[in-house]
Formats: structure tokens, C-alpha cells, sequence
């Protein structure tokens, strides 16, 4: 059963990690610009290289999210995907840093929901969720595990078959105890529709949901 990251973090406040994987949810994005950036964050996230020294790689592509989200503020697939990526370099940096990072991906995460709620299919809402599930509680952050549900079960309800929102889900309810729901869930990620134009995402998301049924059912 997975630990709770919160614990984690209380015993080394060095161990921060984000998990950025809701960078992979369904329903392309219109914006010729965010669709180059959803394949570039695909390339450095789910291959090999995002394991070893793609962090200048990964900090130049956070600059360019940002500019496209500066130039179009009336987009919330925009401001989405700013936040997204702020999250994975988040996750790459680790420690004290990374909490600023994701203090600002929560707050363009709500910029976009005021824009839009439904943008790419719940994405807001999962990503919120994603968030509010793996940060610290007060007084380090801004974790709260009632609002991560309570965002989930907002984007399920949205997009009930979205495989990475239910992959969250599944996770979420991993880390809190709950193995035989998770598995319920991480078997509607998996019979999920596959993602539209995005197969390096839908590979690389199917493969993660595989390894924690793996985990959760001791096979």
C-alpha cells in the first residue's frame, strides 16, 4: 500500500515531490501552442531522460508555458497547462522550493476554473484534486485530503471515463487506506478510452495505472 506522501514530507521536509501526472488528462487542446507544449512536457515526463538531467530542458519549457498563458489570459487550457508544468519542475526540484511552485500552479489552476470549470474534460478539477491529495497540510502547505476528494468526485463527474482522473482517484484512495476501491477505479482508468493524439500520454499514464494495480493486489 502506498505511504501517505504527507508523512513523508513531516519526517524530511527534503522529500517533497508533487506528483505531476495529471499533465496527461484527456481532451486535446485547441491552442496550436499548448498542444506543442502537452508533447513537449509528454517527451521529458514519461521517457527515460526525465529521470536524469533534463532540468534545464524542463525549466526552459516552464518559461514558455508561462509566456503562452501571459499572452492569453482568456484561455483556461492555457493556464492549465502553465500549471502542470510548474508542478513536474516542482517535482524535479524537490525541498522548500517546490512548495512555492505549486502555491503558484494552485493559483493559475483557479484562474482557470474561473475561466472555464470544464476545460480539457475536468482537467481543473483533477488537477486540483492532484494537488490538494499530495502537498502538506498546514503549516507547511496548503494539502487537505476532504478538498482533494471533493475536487476528484468533481471531476468524475465530468468526465467519468477520463483515464488519468480516475488513476488519481485510484491513487488518492491508495494512499489513504482504501486498496479495493483504488483497484475499482484503476480498472476504469484502464478500460478508459484511449487519449486522442496523445499516445505517448496514454502509454506512458496506462503503464503507471498497471505498476499500482500491481502493487495494490500484491501480483
Amino acid at each position: 500500500m502506498y505511504k501517505k506522501l504527507l508523512k513523508i514530507v513531516l519526517m524530511s521536509l527534503s522529500l517533497l515531490v508533487v506528483q505531476p501526472g495529471f499533465a496527461g488528462l484527456s481532451s486535446s487542446a485547441q491552442m496550436p501552442e499548448v498542444r506543442e507544449i502537452q508533447s513537449e512536457w509528454a517527451r521529458l515526463y514519461y521517457l527515460d531522460e526525465f529521470l536524469n538531467n533534463n532540468y534545464r530542458e524542463l525549466q526552459a519549457l516552464a518559461r514558455r508555458a508561462n509566456r503562452v498563458a501571459h499572452k492569453n489570459p482568456d484561455s483556461a487550457e492555457a493556464l492549465v497547462w502553465d500549471a502542470i508544468v510548474l508542478s513536474t519542475l516542482a517535482e524535479k526540484k524537490g525541498g522548500l522550493g517546490a512548495l512555492s511552485l505549486v502555491k503558484e500552479a494552485k493559483l493559475k489552476l483557479e484562474q482557470a476554473e474561473a475561466i472555464d470549470a470544464e476545460v480539457l474534460g475536468g482537467s481543473v478539477y483533477a488537477s486540483l484534486g492532484s494537488l490538494y491529495s499530495k502537498v502538506p497540510g498546514w503549516p507547511i502547505g496548503f494539502g487537505s485530503d476532504k478538498k482533494a476528494e471533493r475536487y476528484f468526485r468533481k471531476a468524475l463527474a465530468i468526465n467519468p471515463q477520463g483515464l488519468d482522473i480516475n488513476y488519481f482517484f485510484a491513487e488518492y484512495l491508495a494512499d489513504n487506506g482504501k486498496d479495493q476501491l483504488a483497484l475499482e477505479y484503476i480498472e476504469r482508468a484502464l478500460q478508459s478510452p484511449p487519449m486522442a493524439g496523445r499516445p505517448l500520454a496514454d502509454q506512458g499514464r496506462r503503464q503507471q495505472a498497471l505498476k499500482l494495480r500491481s502493487e495494490l493486489s500484491g501480483s
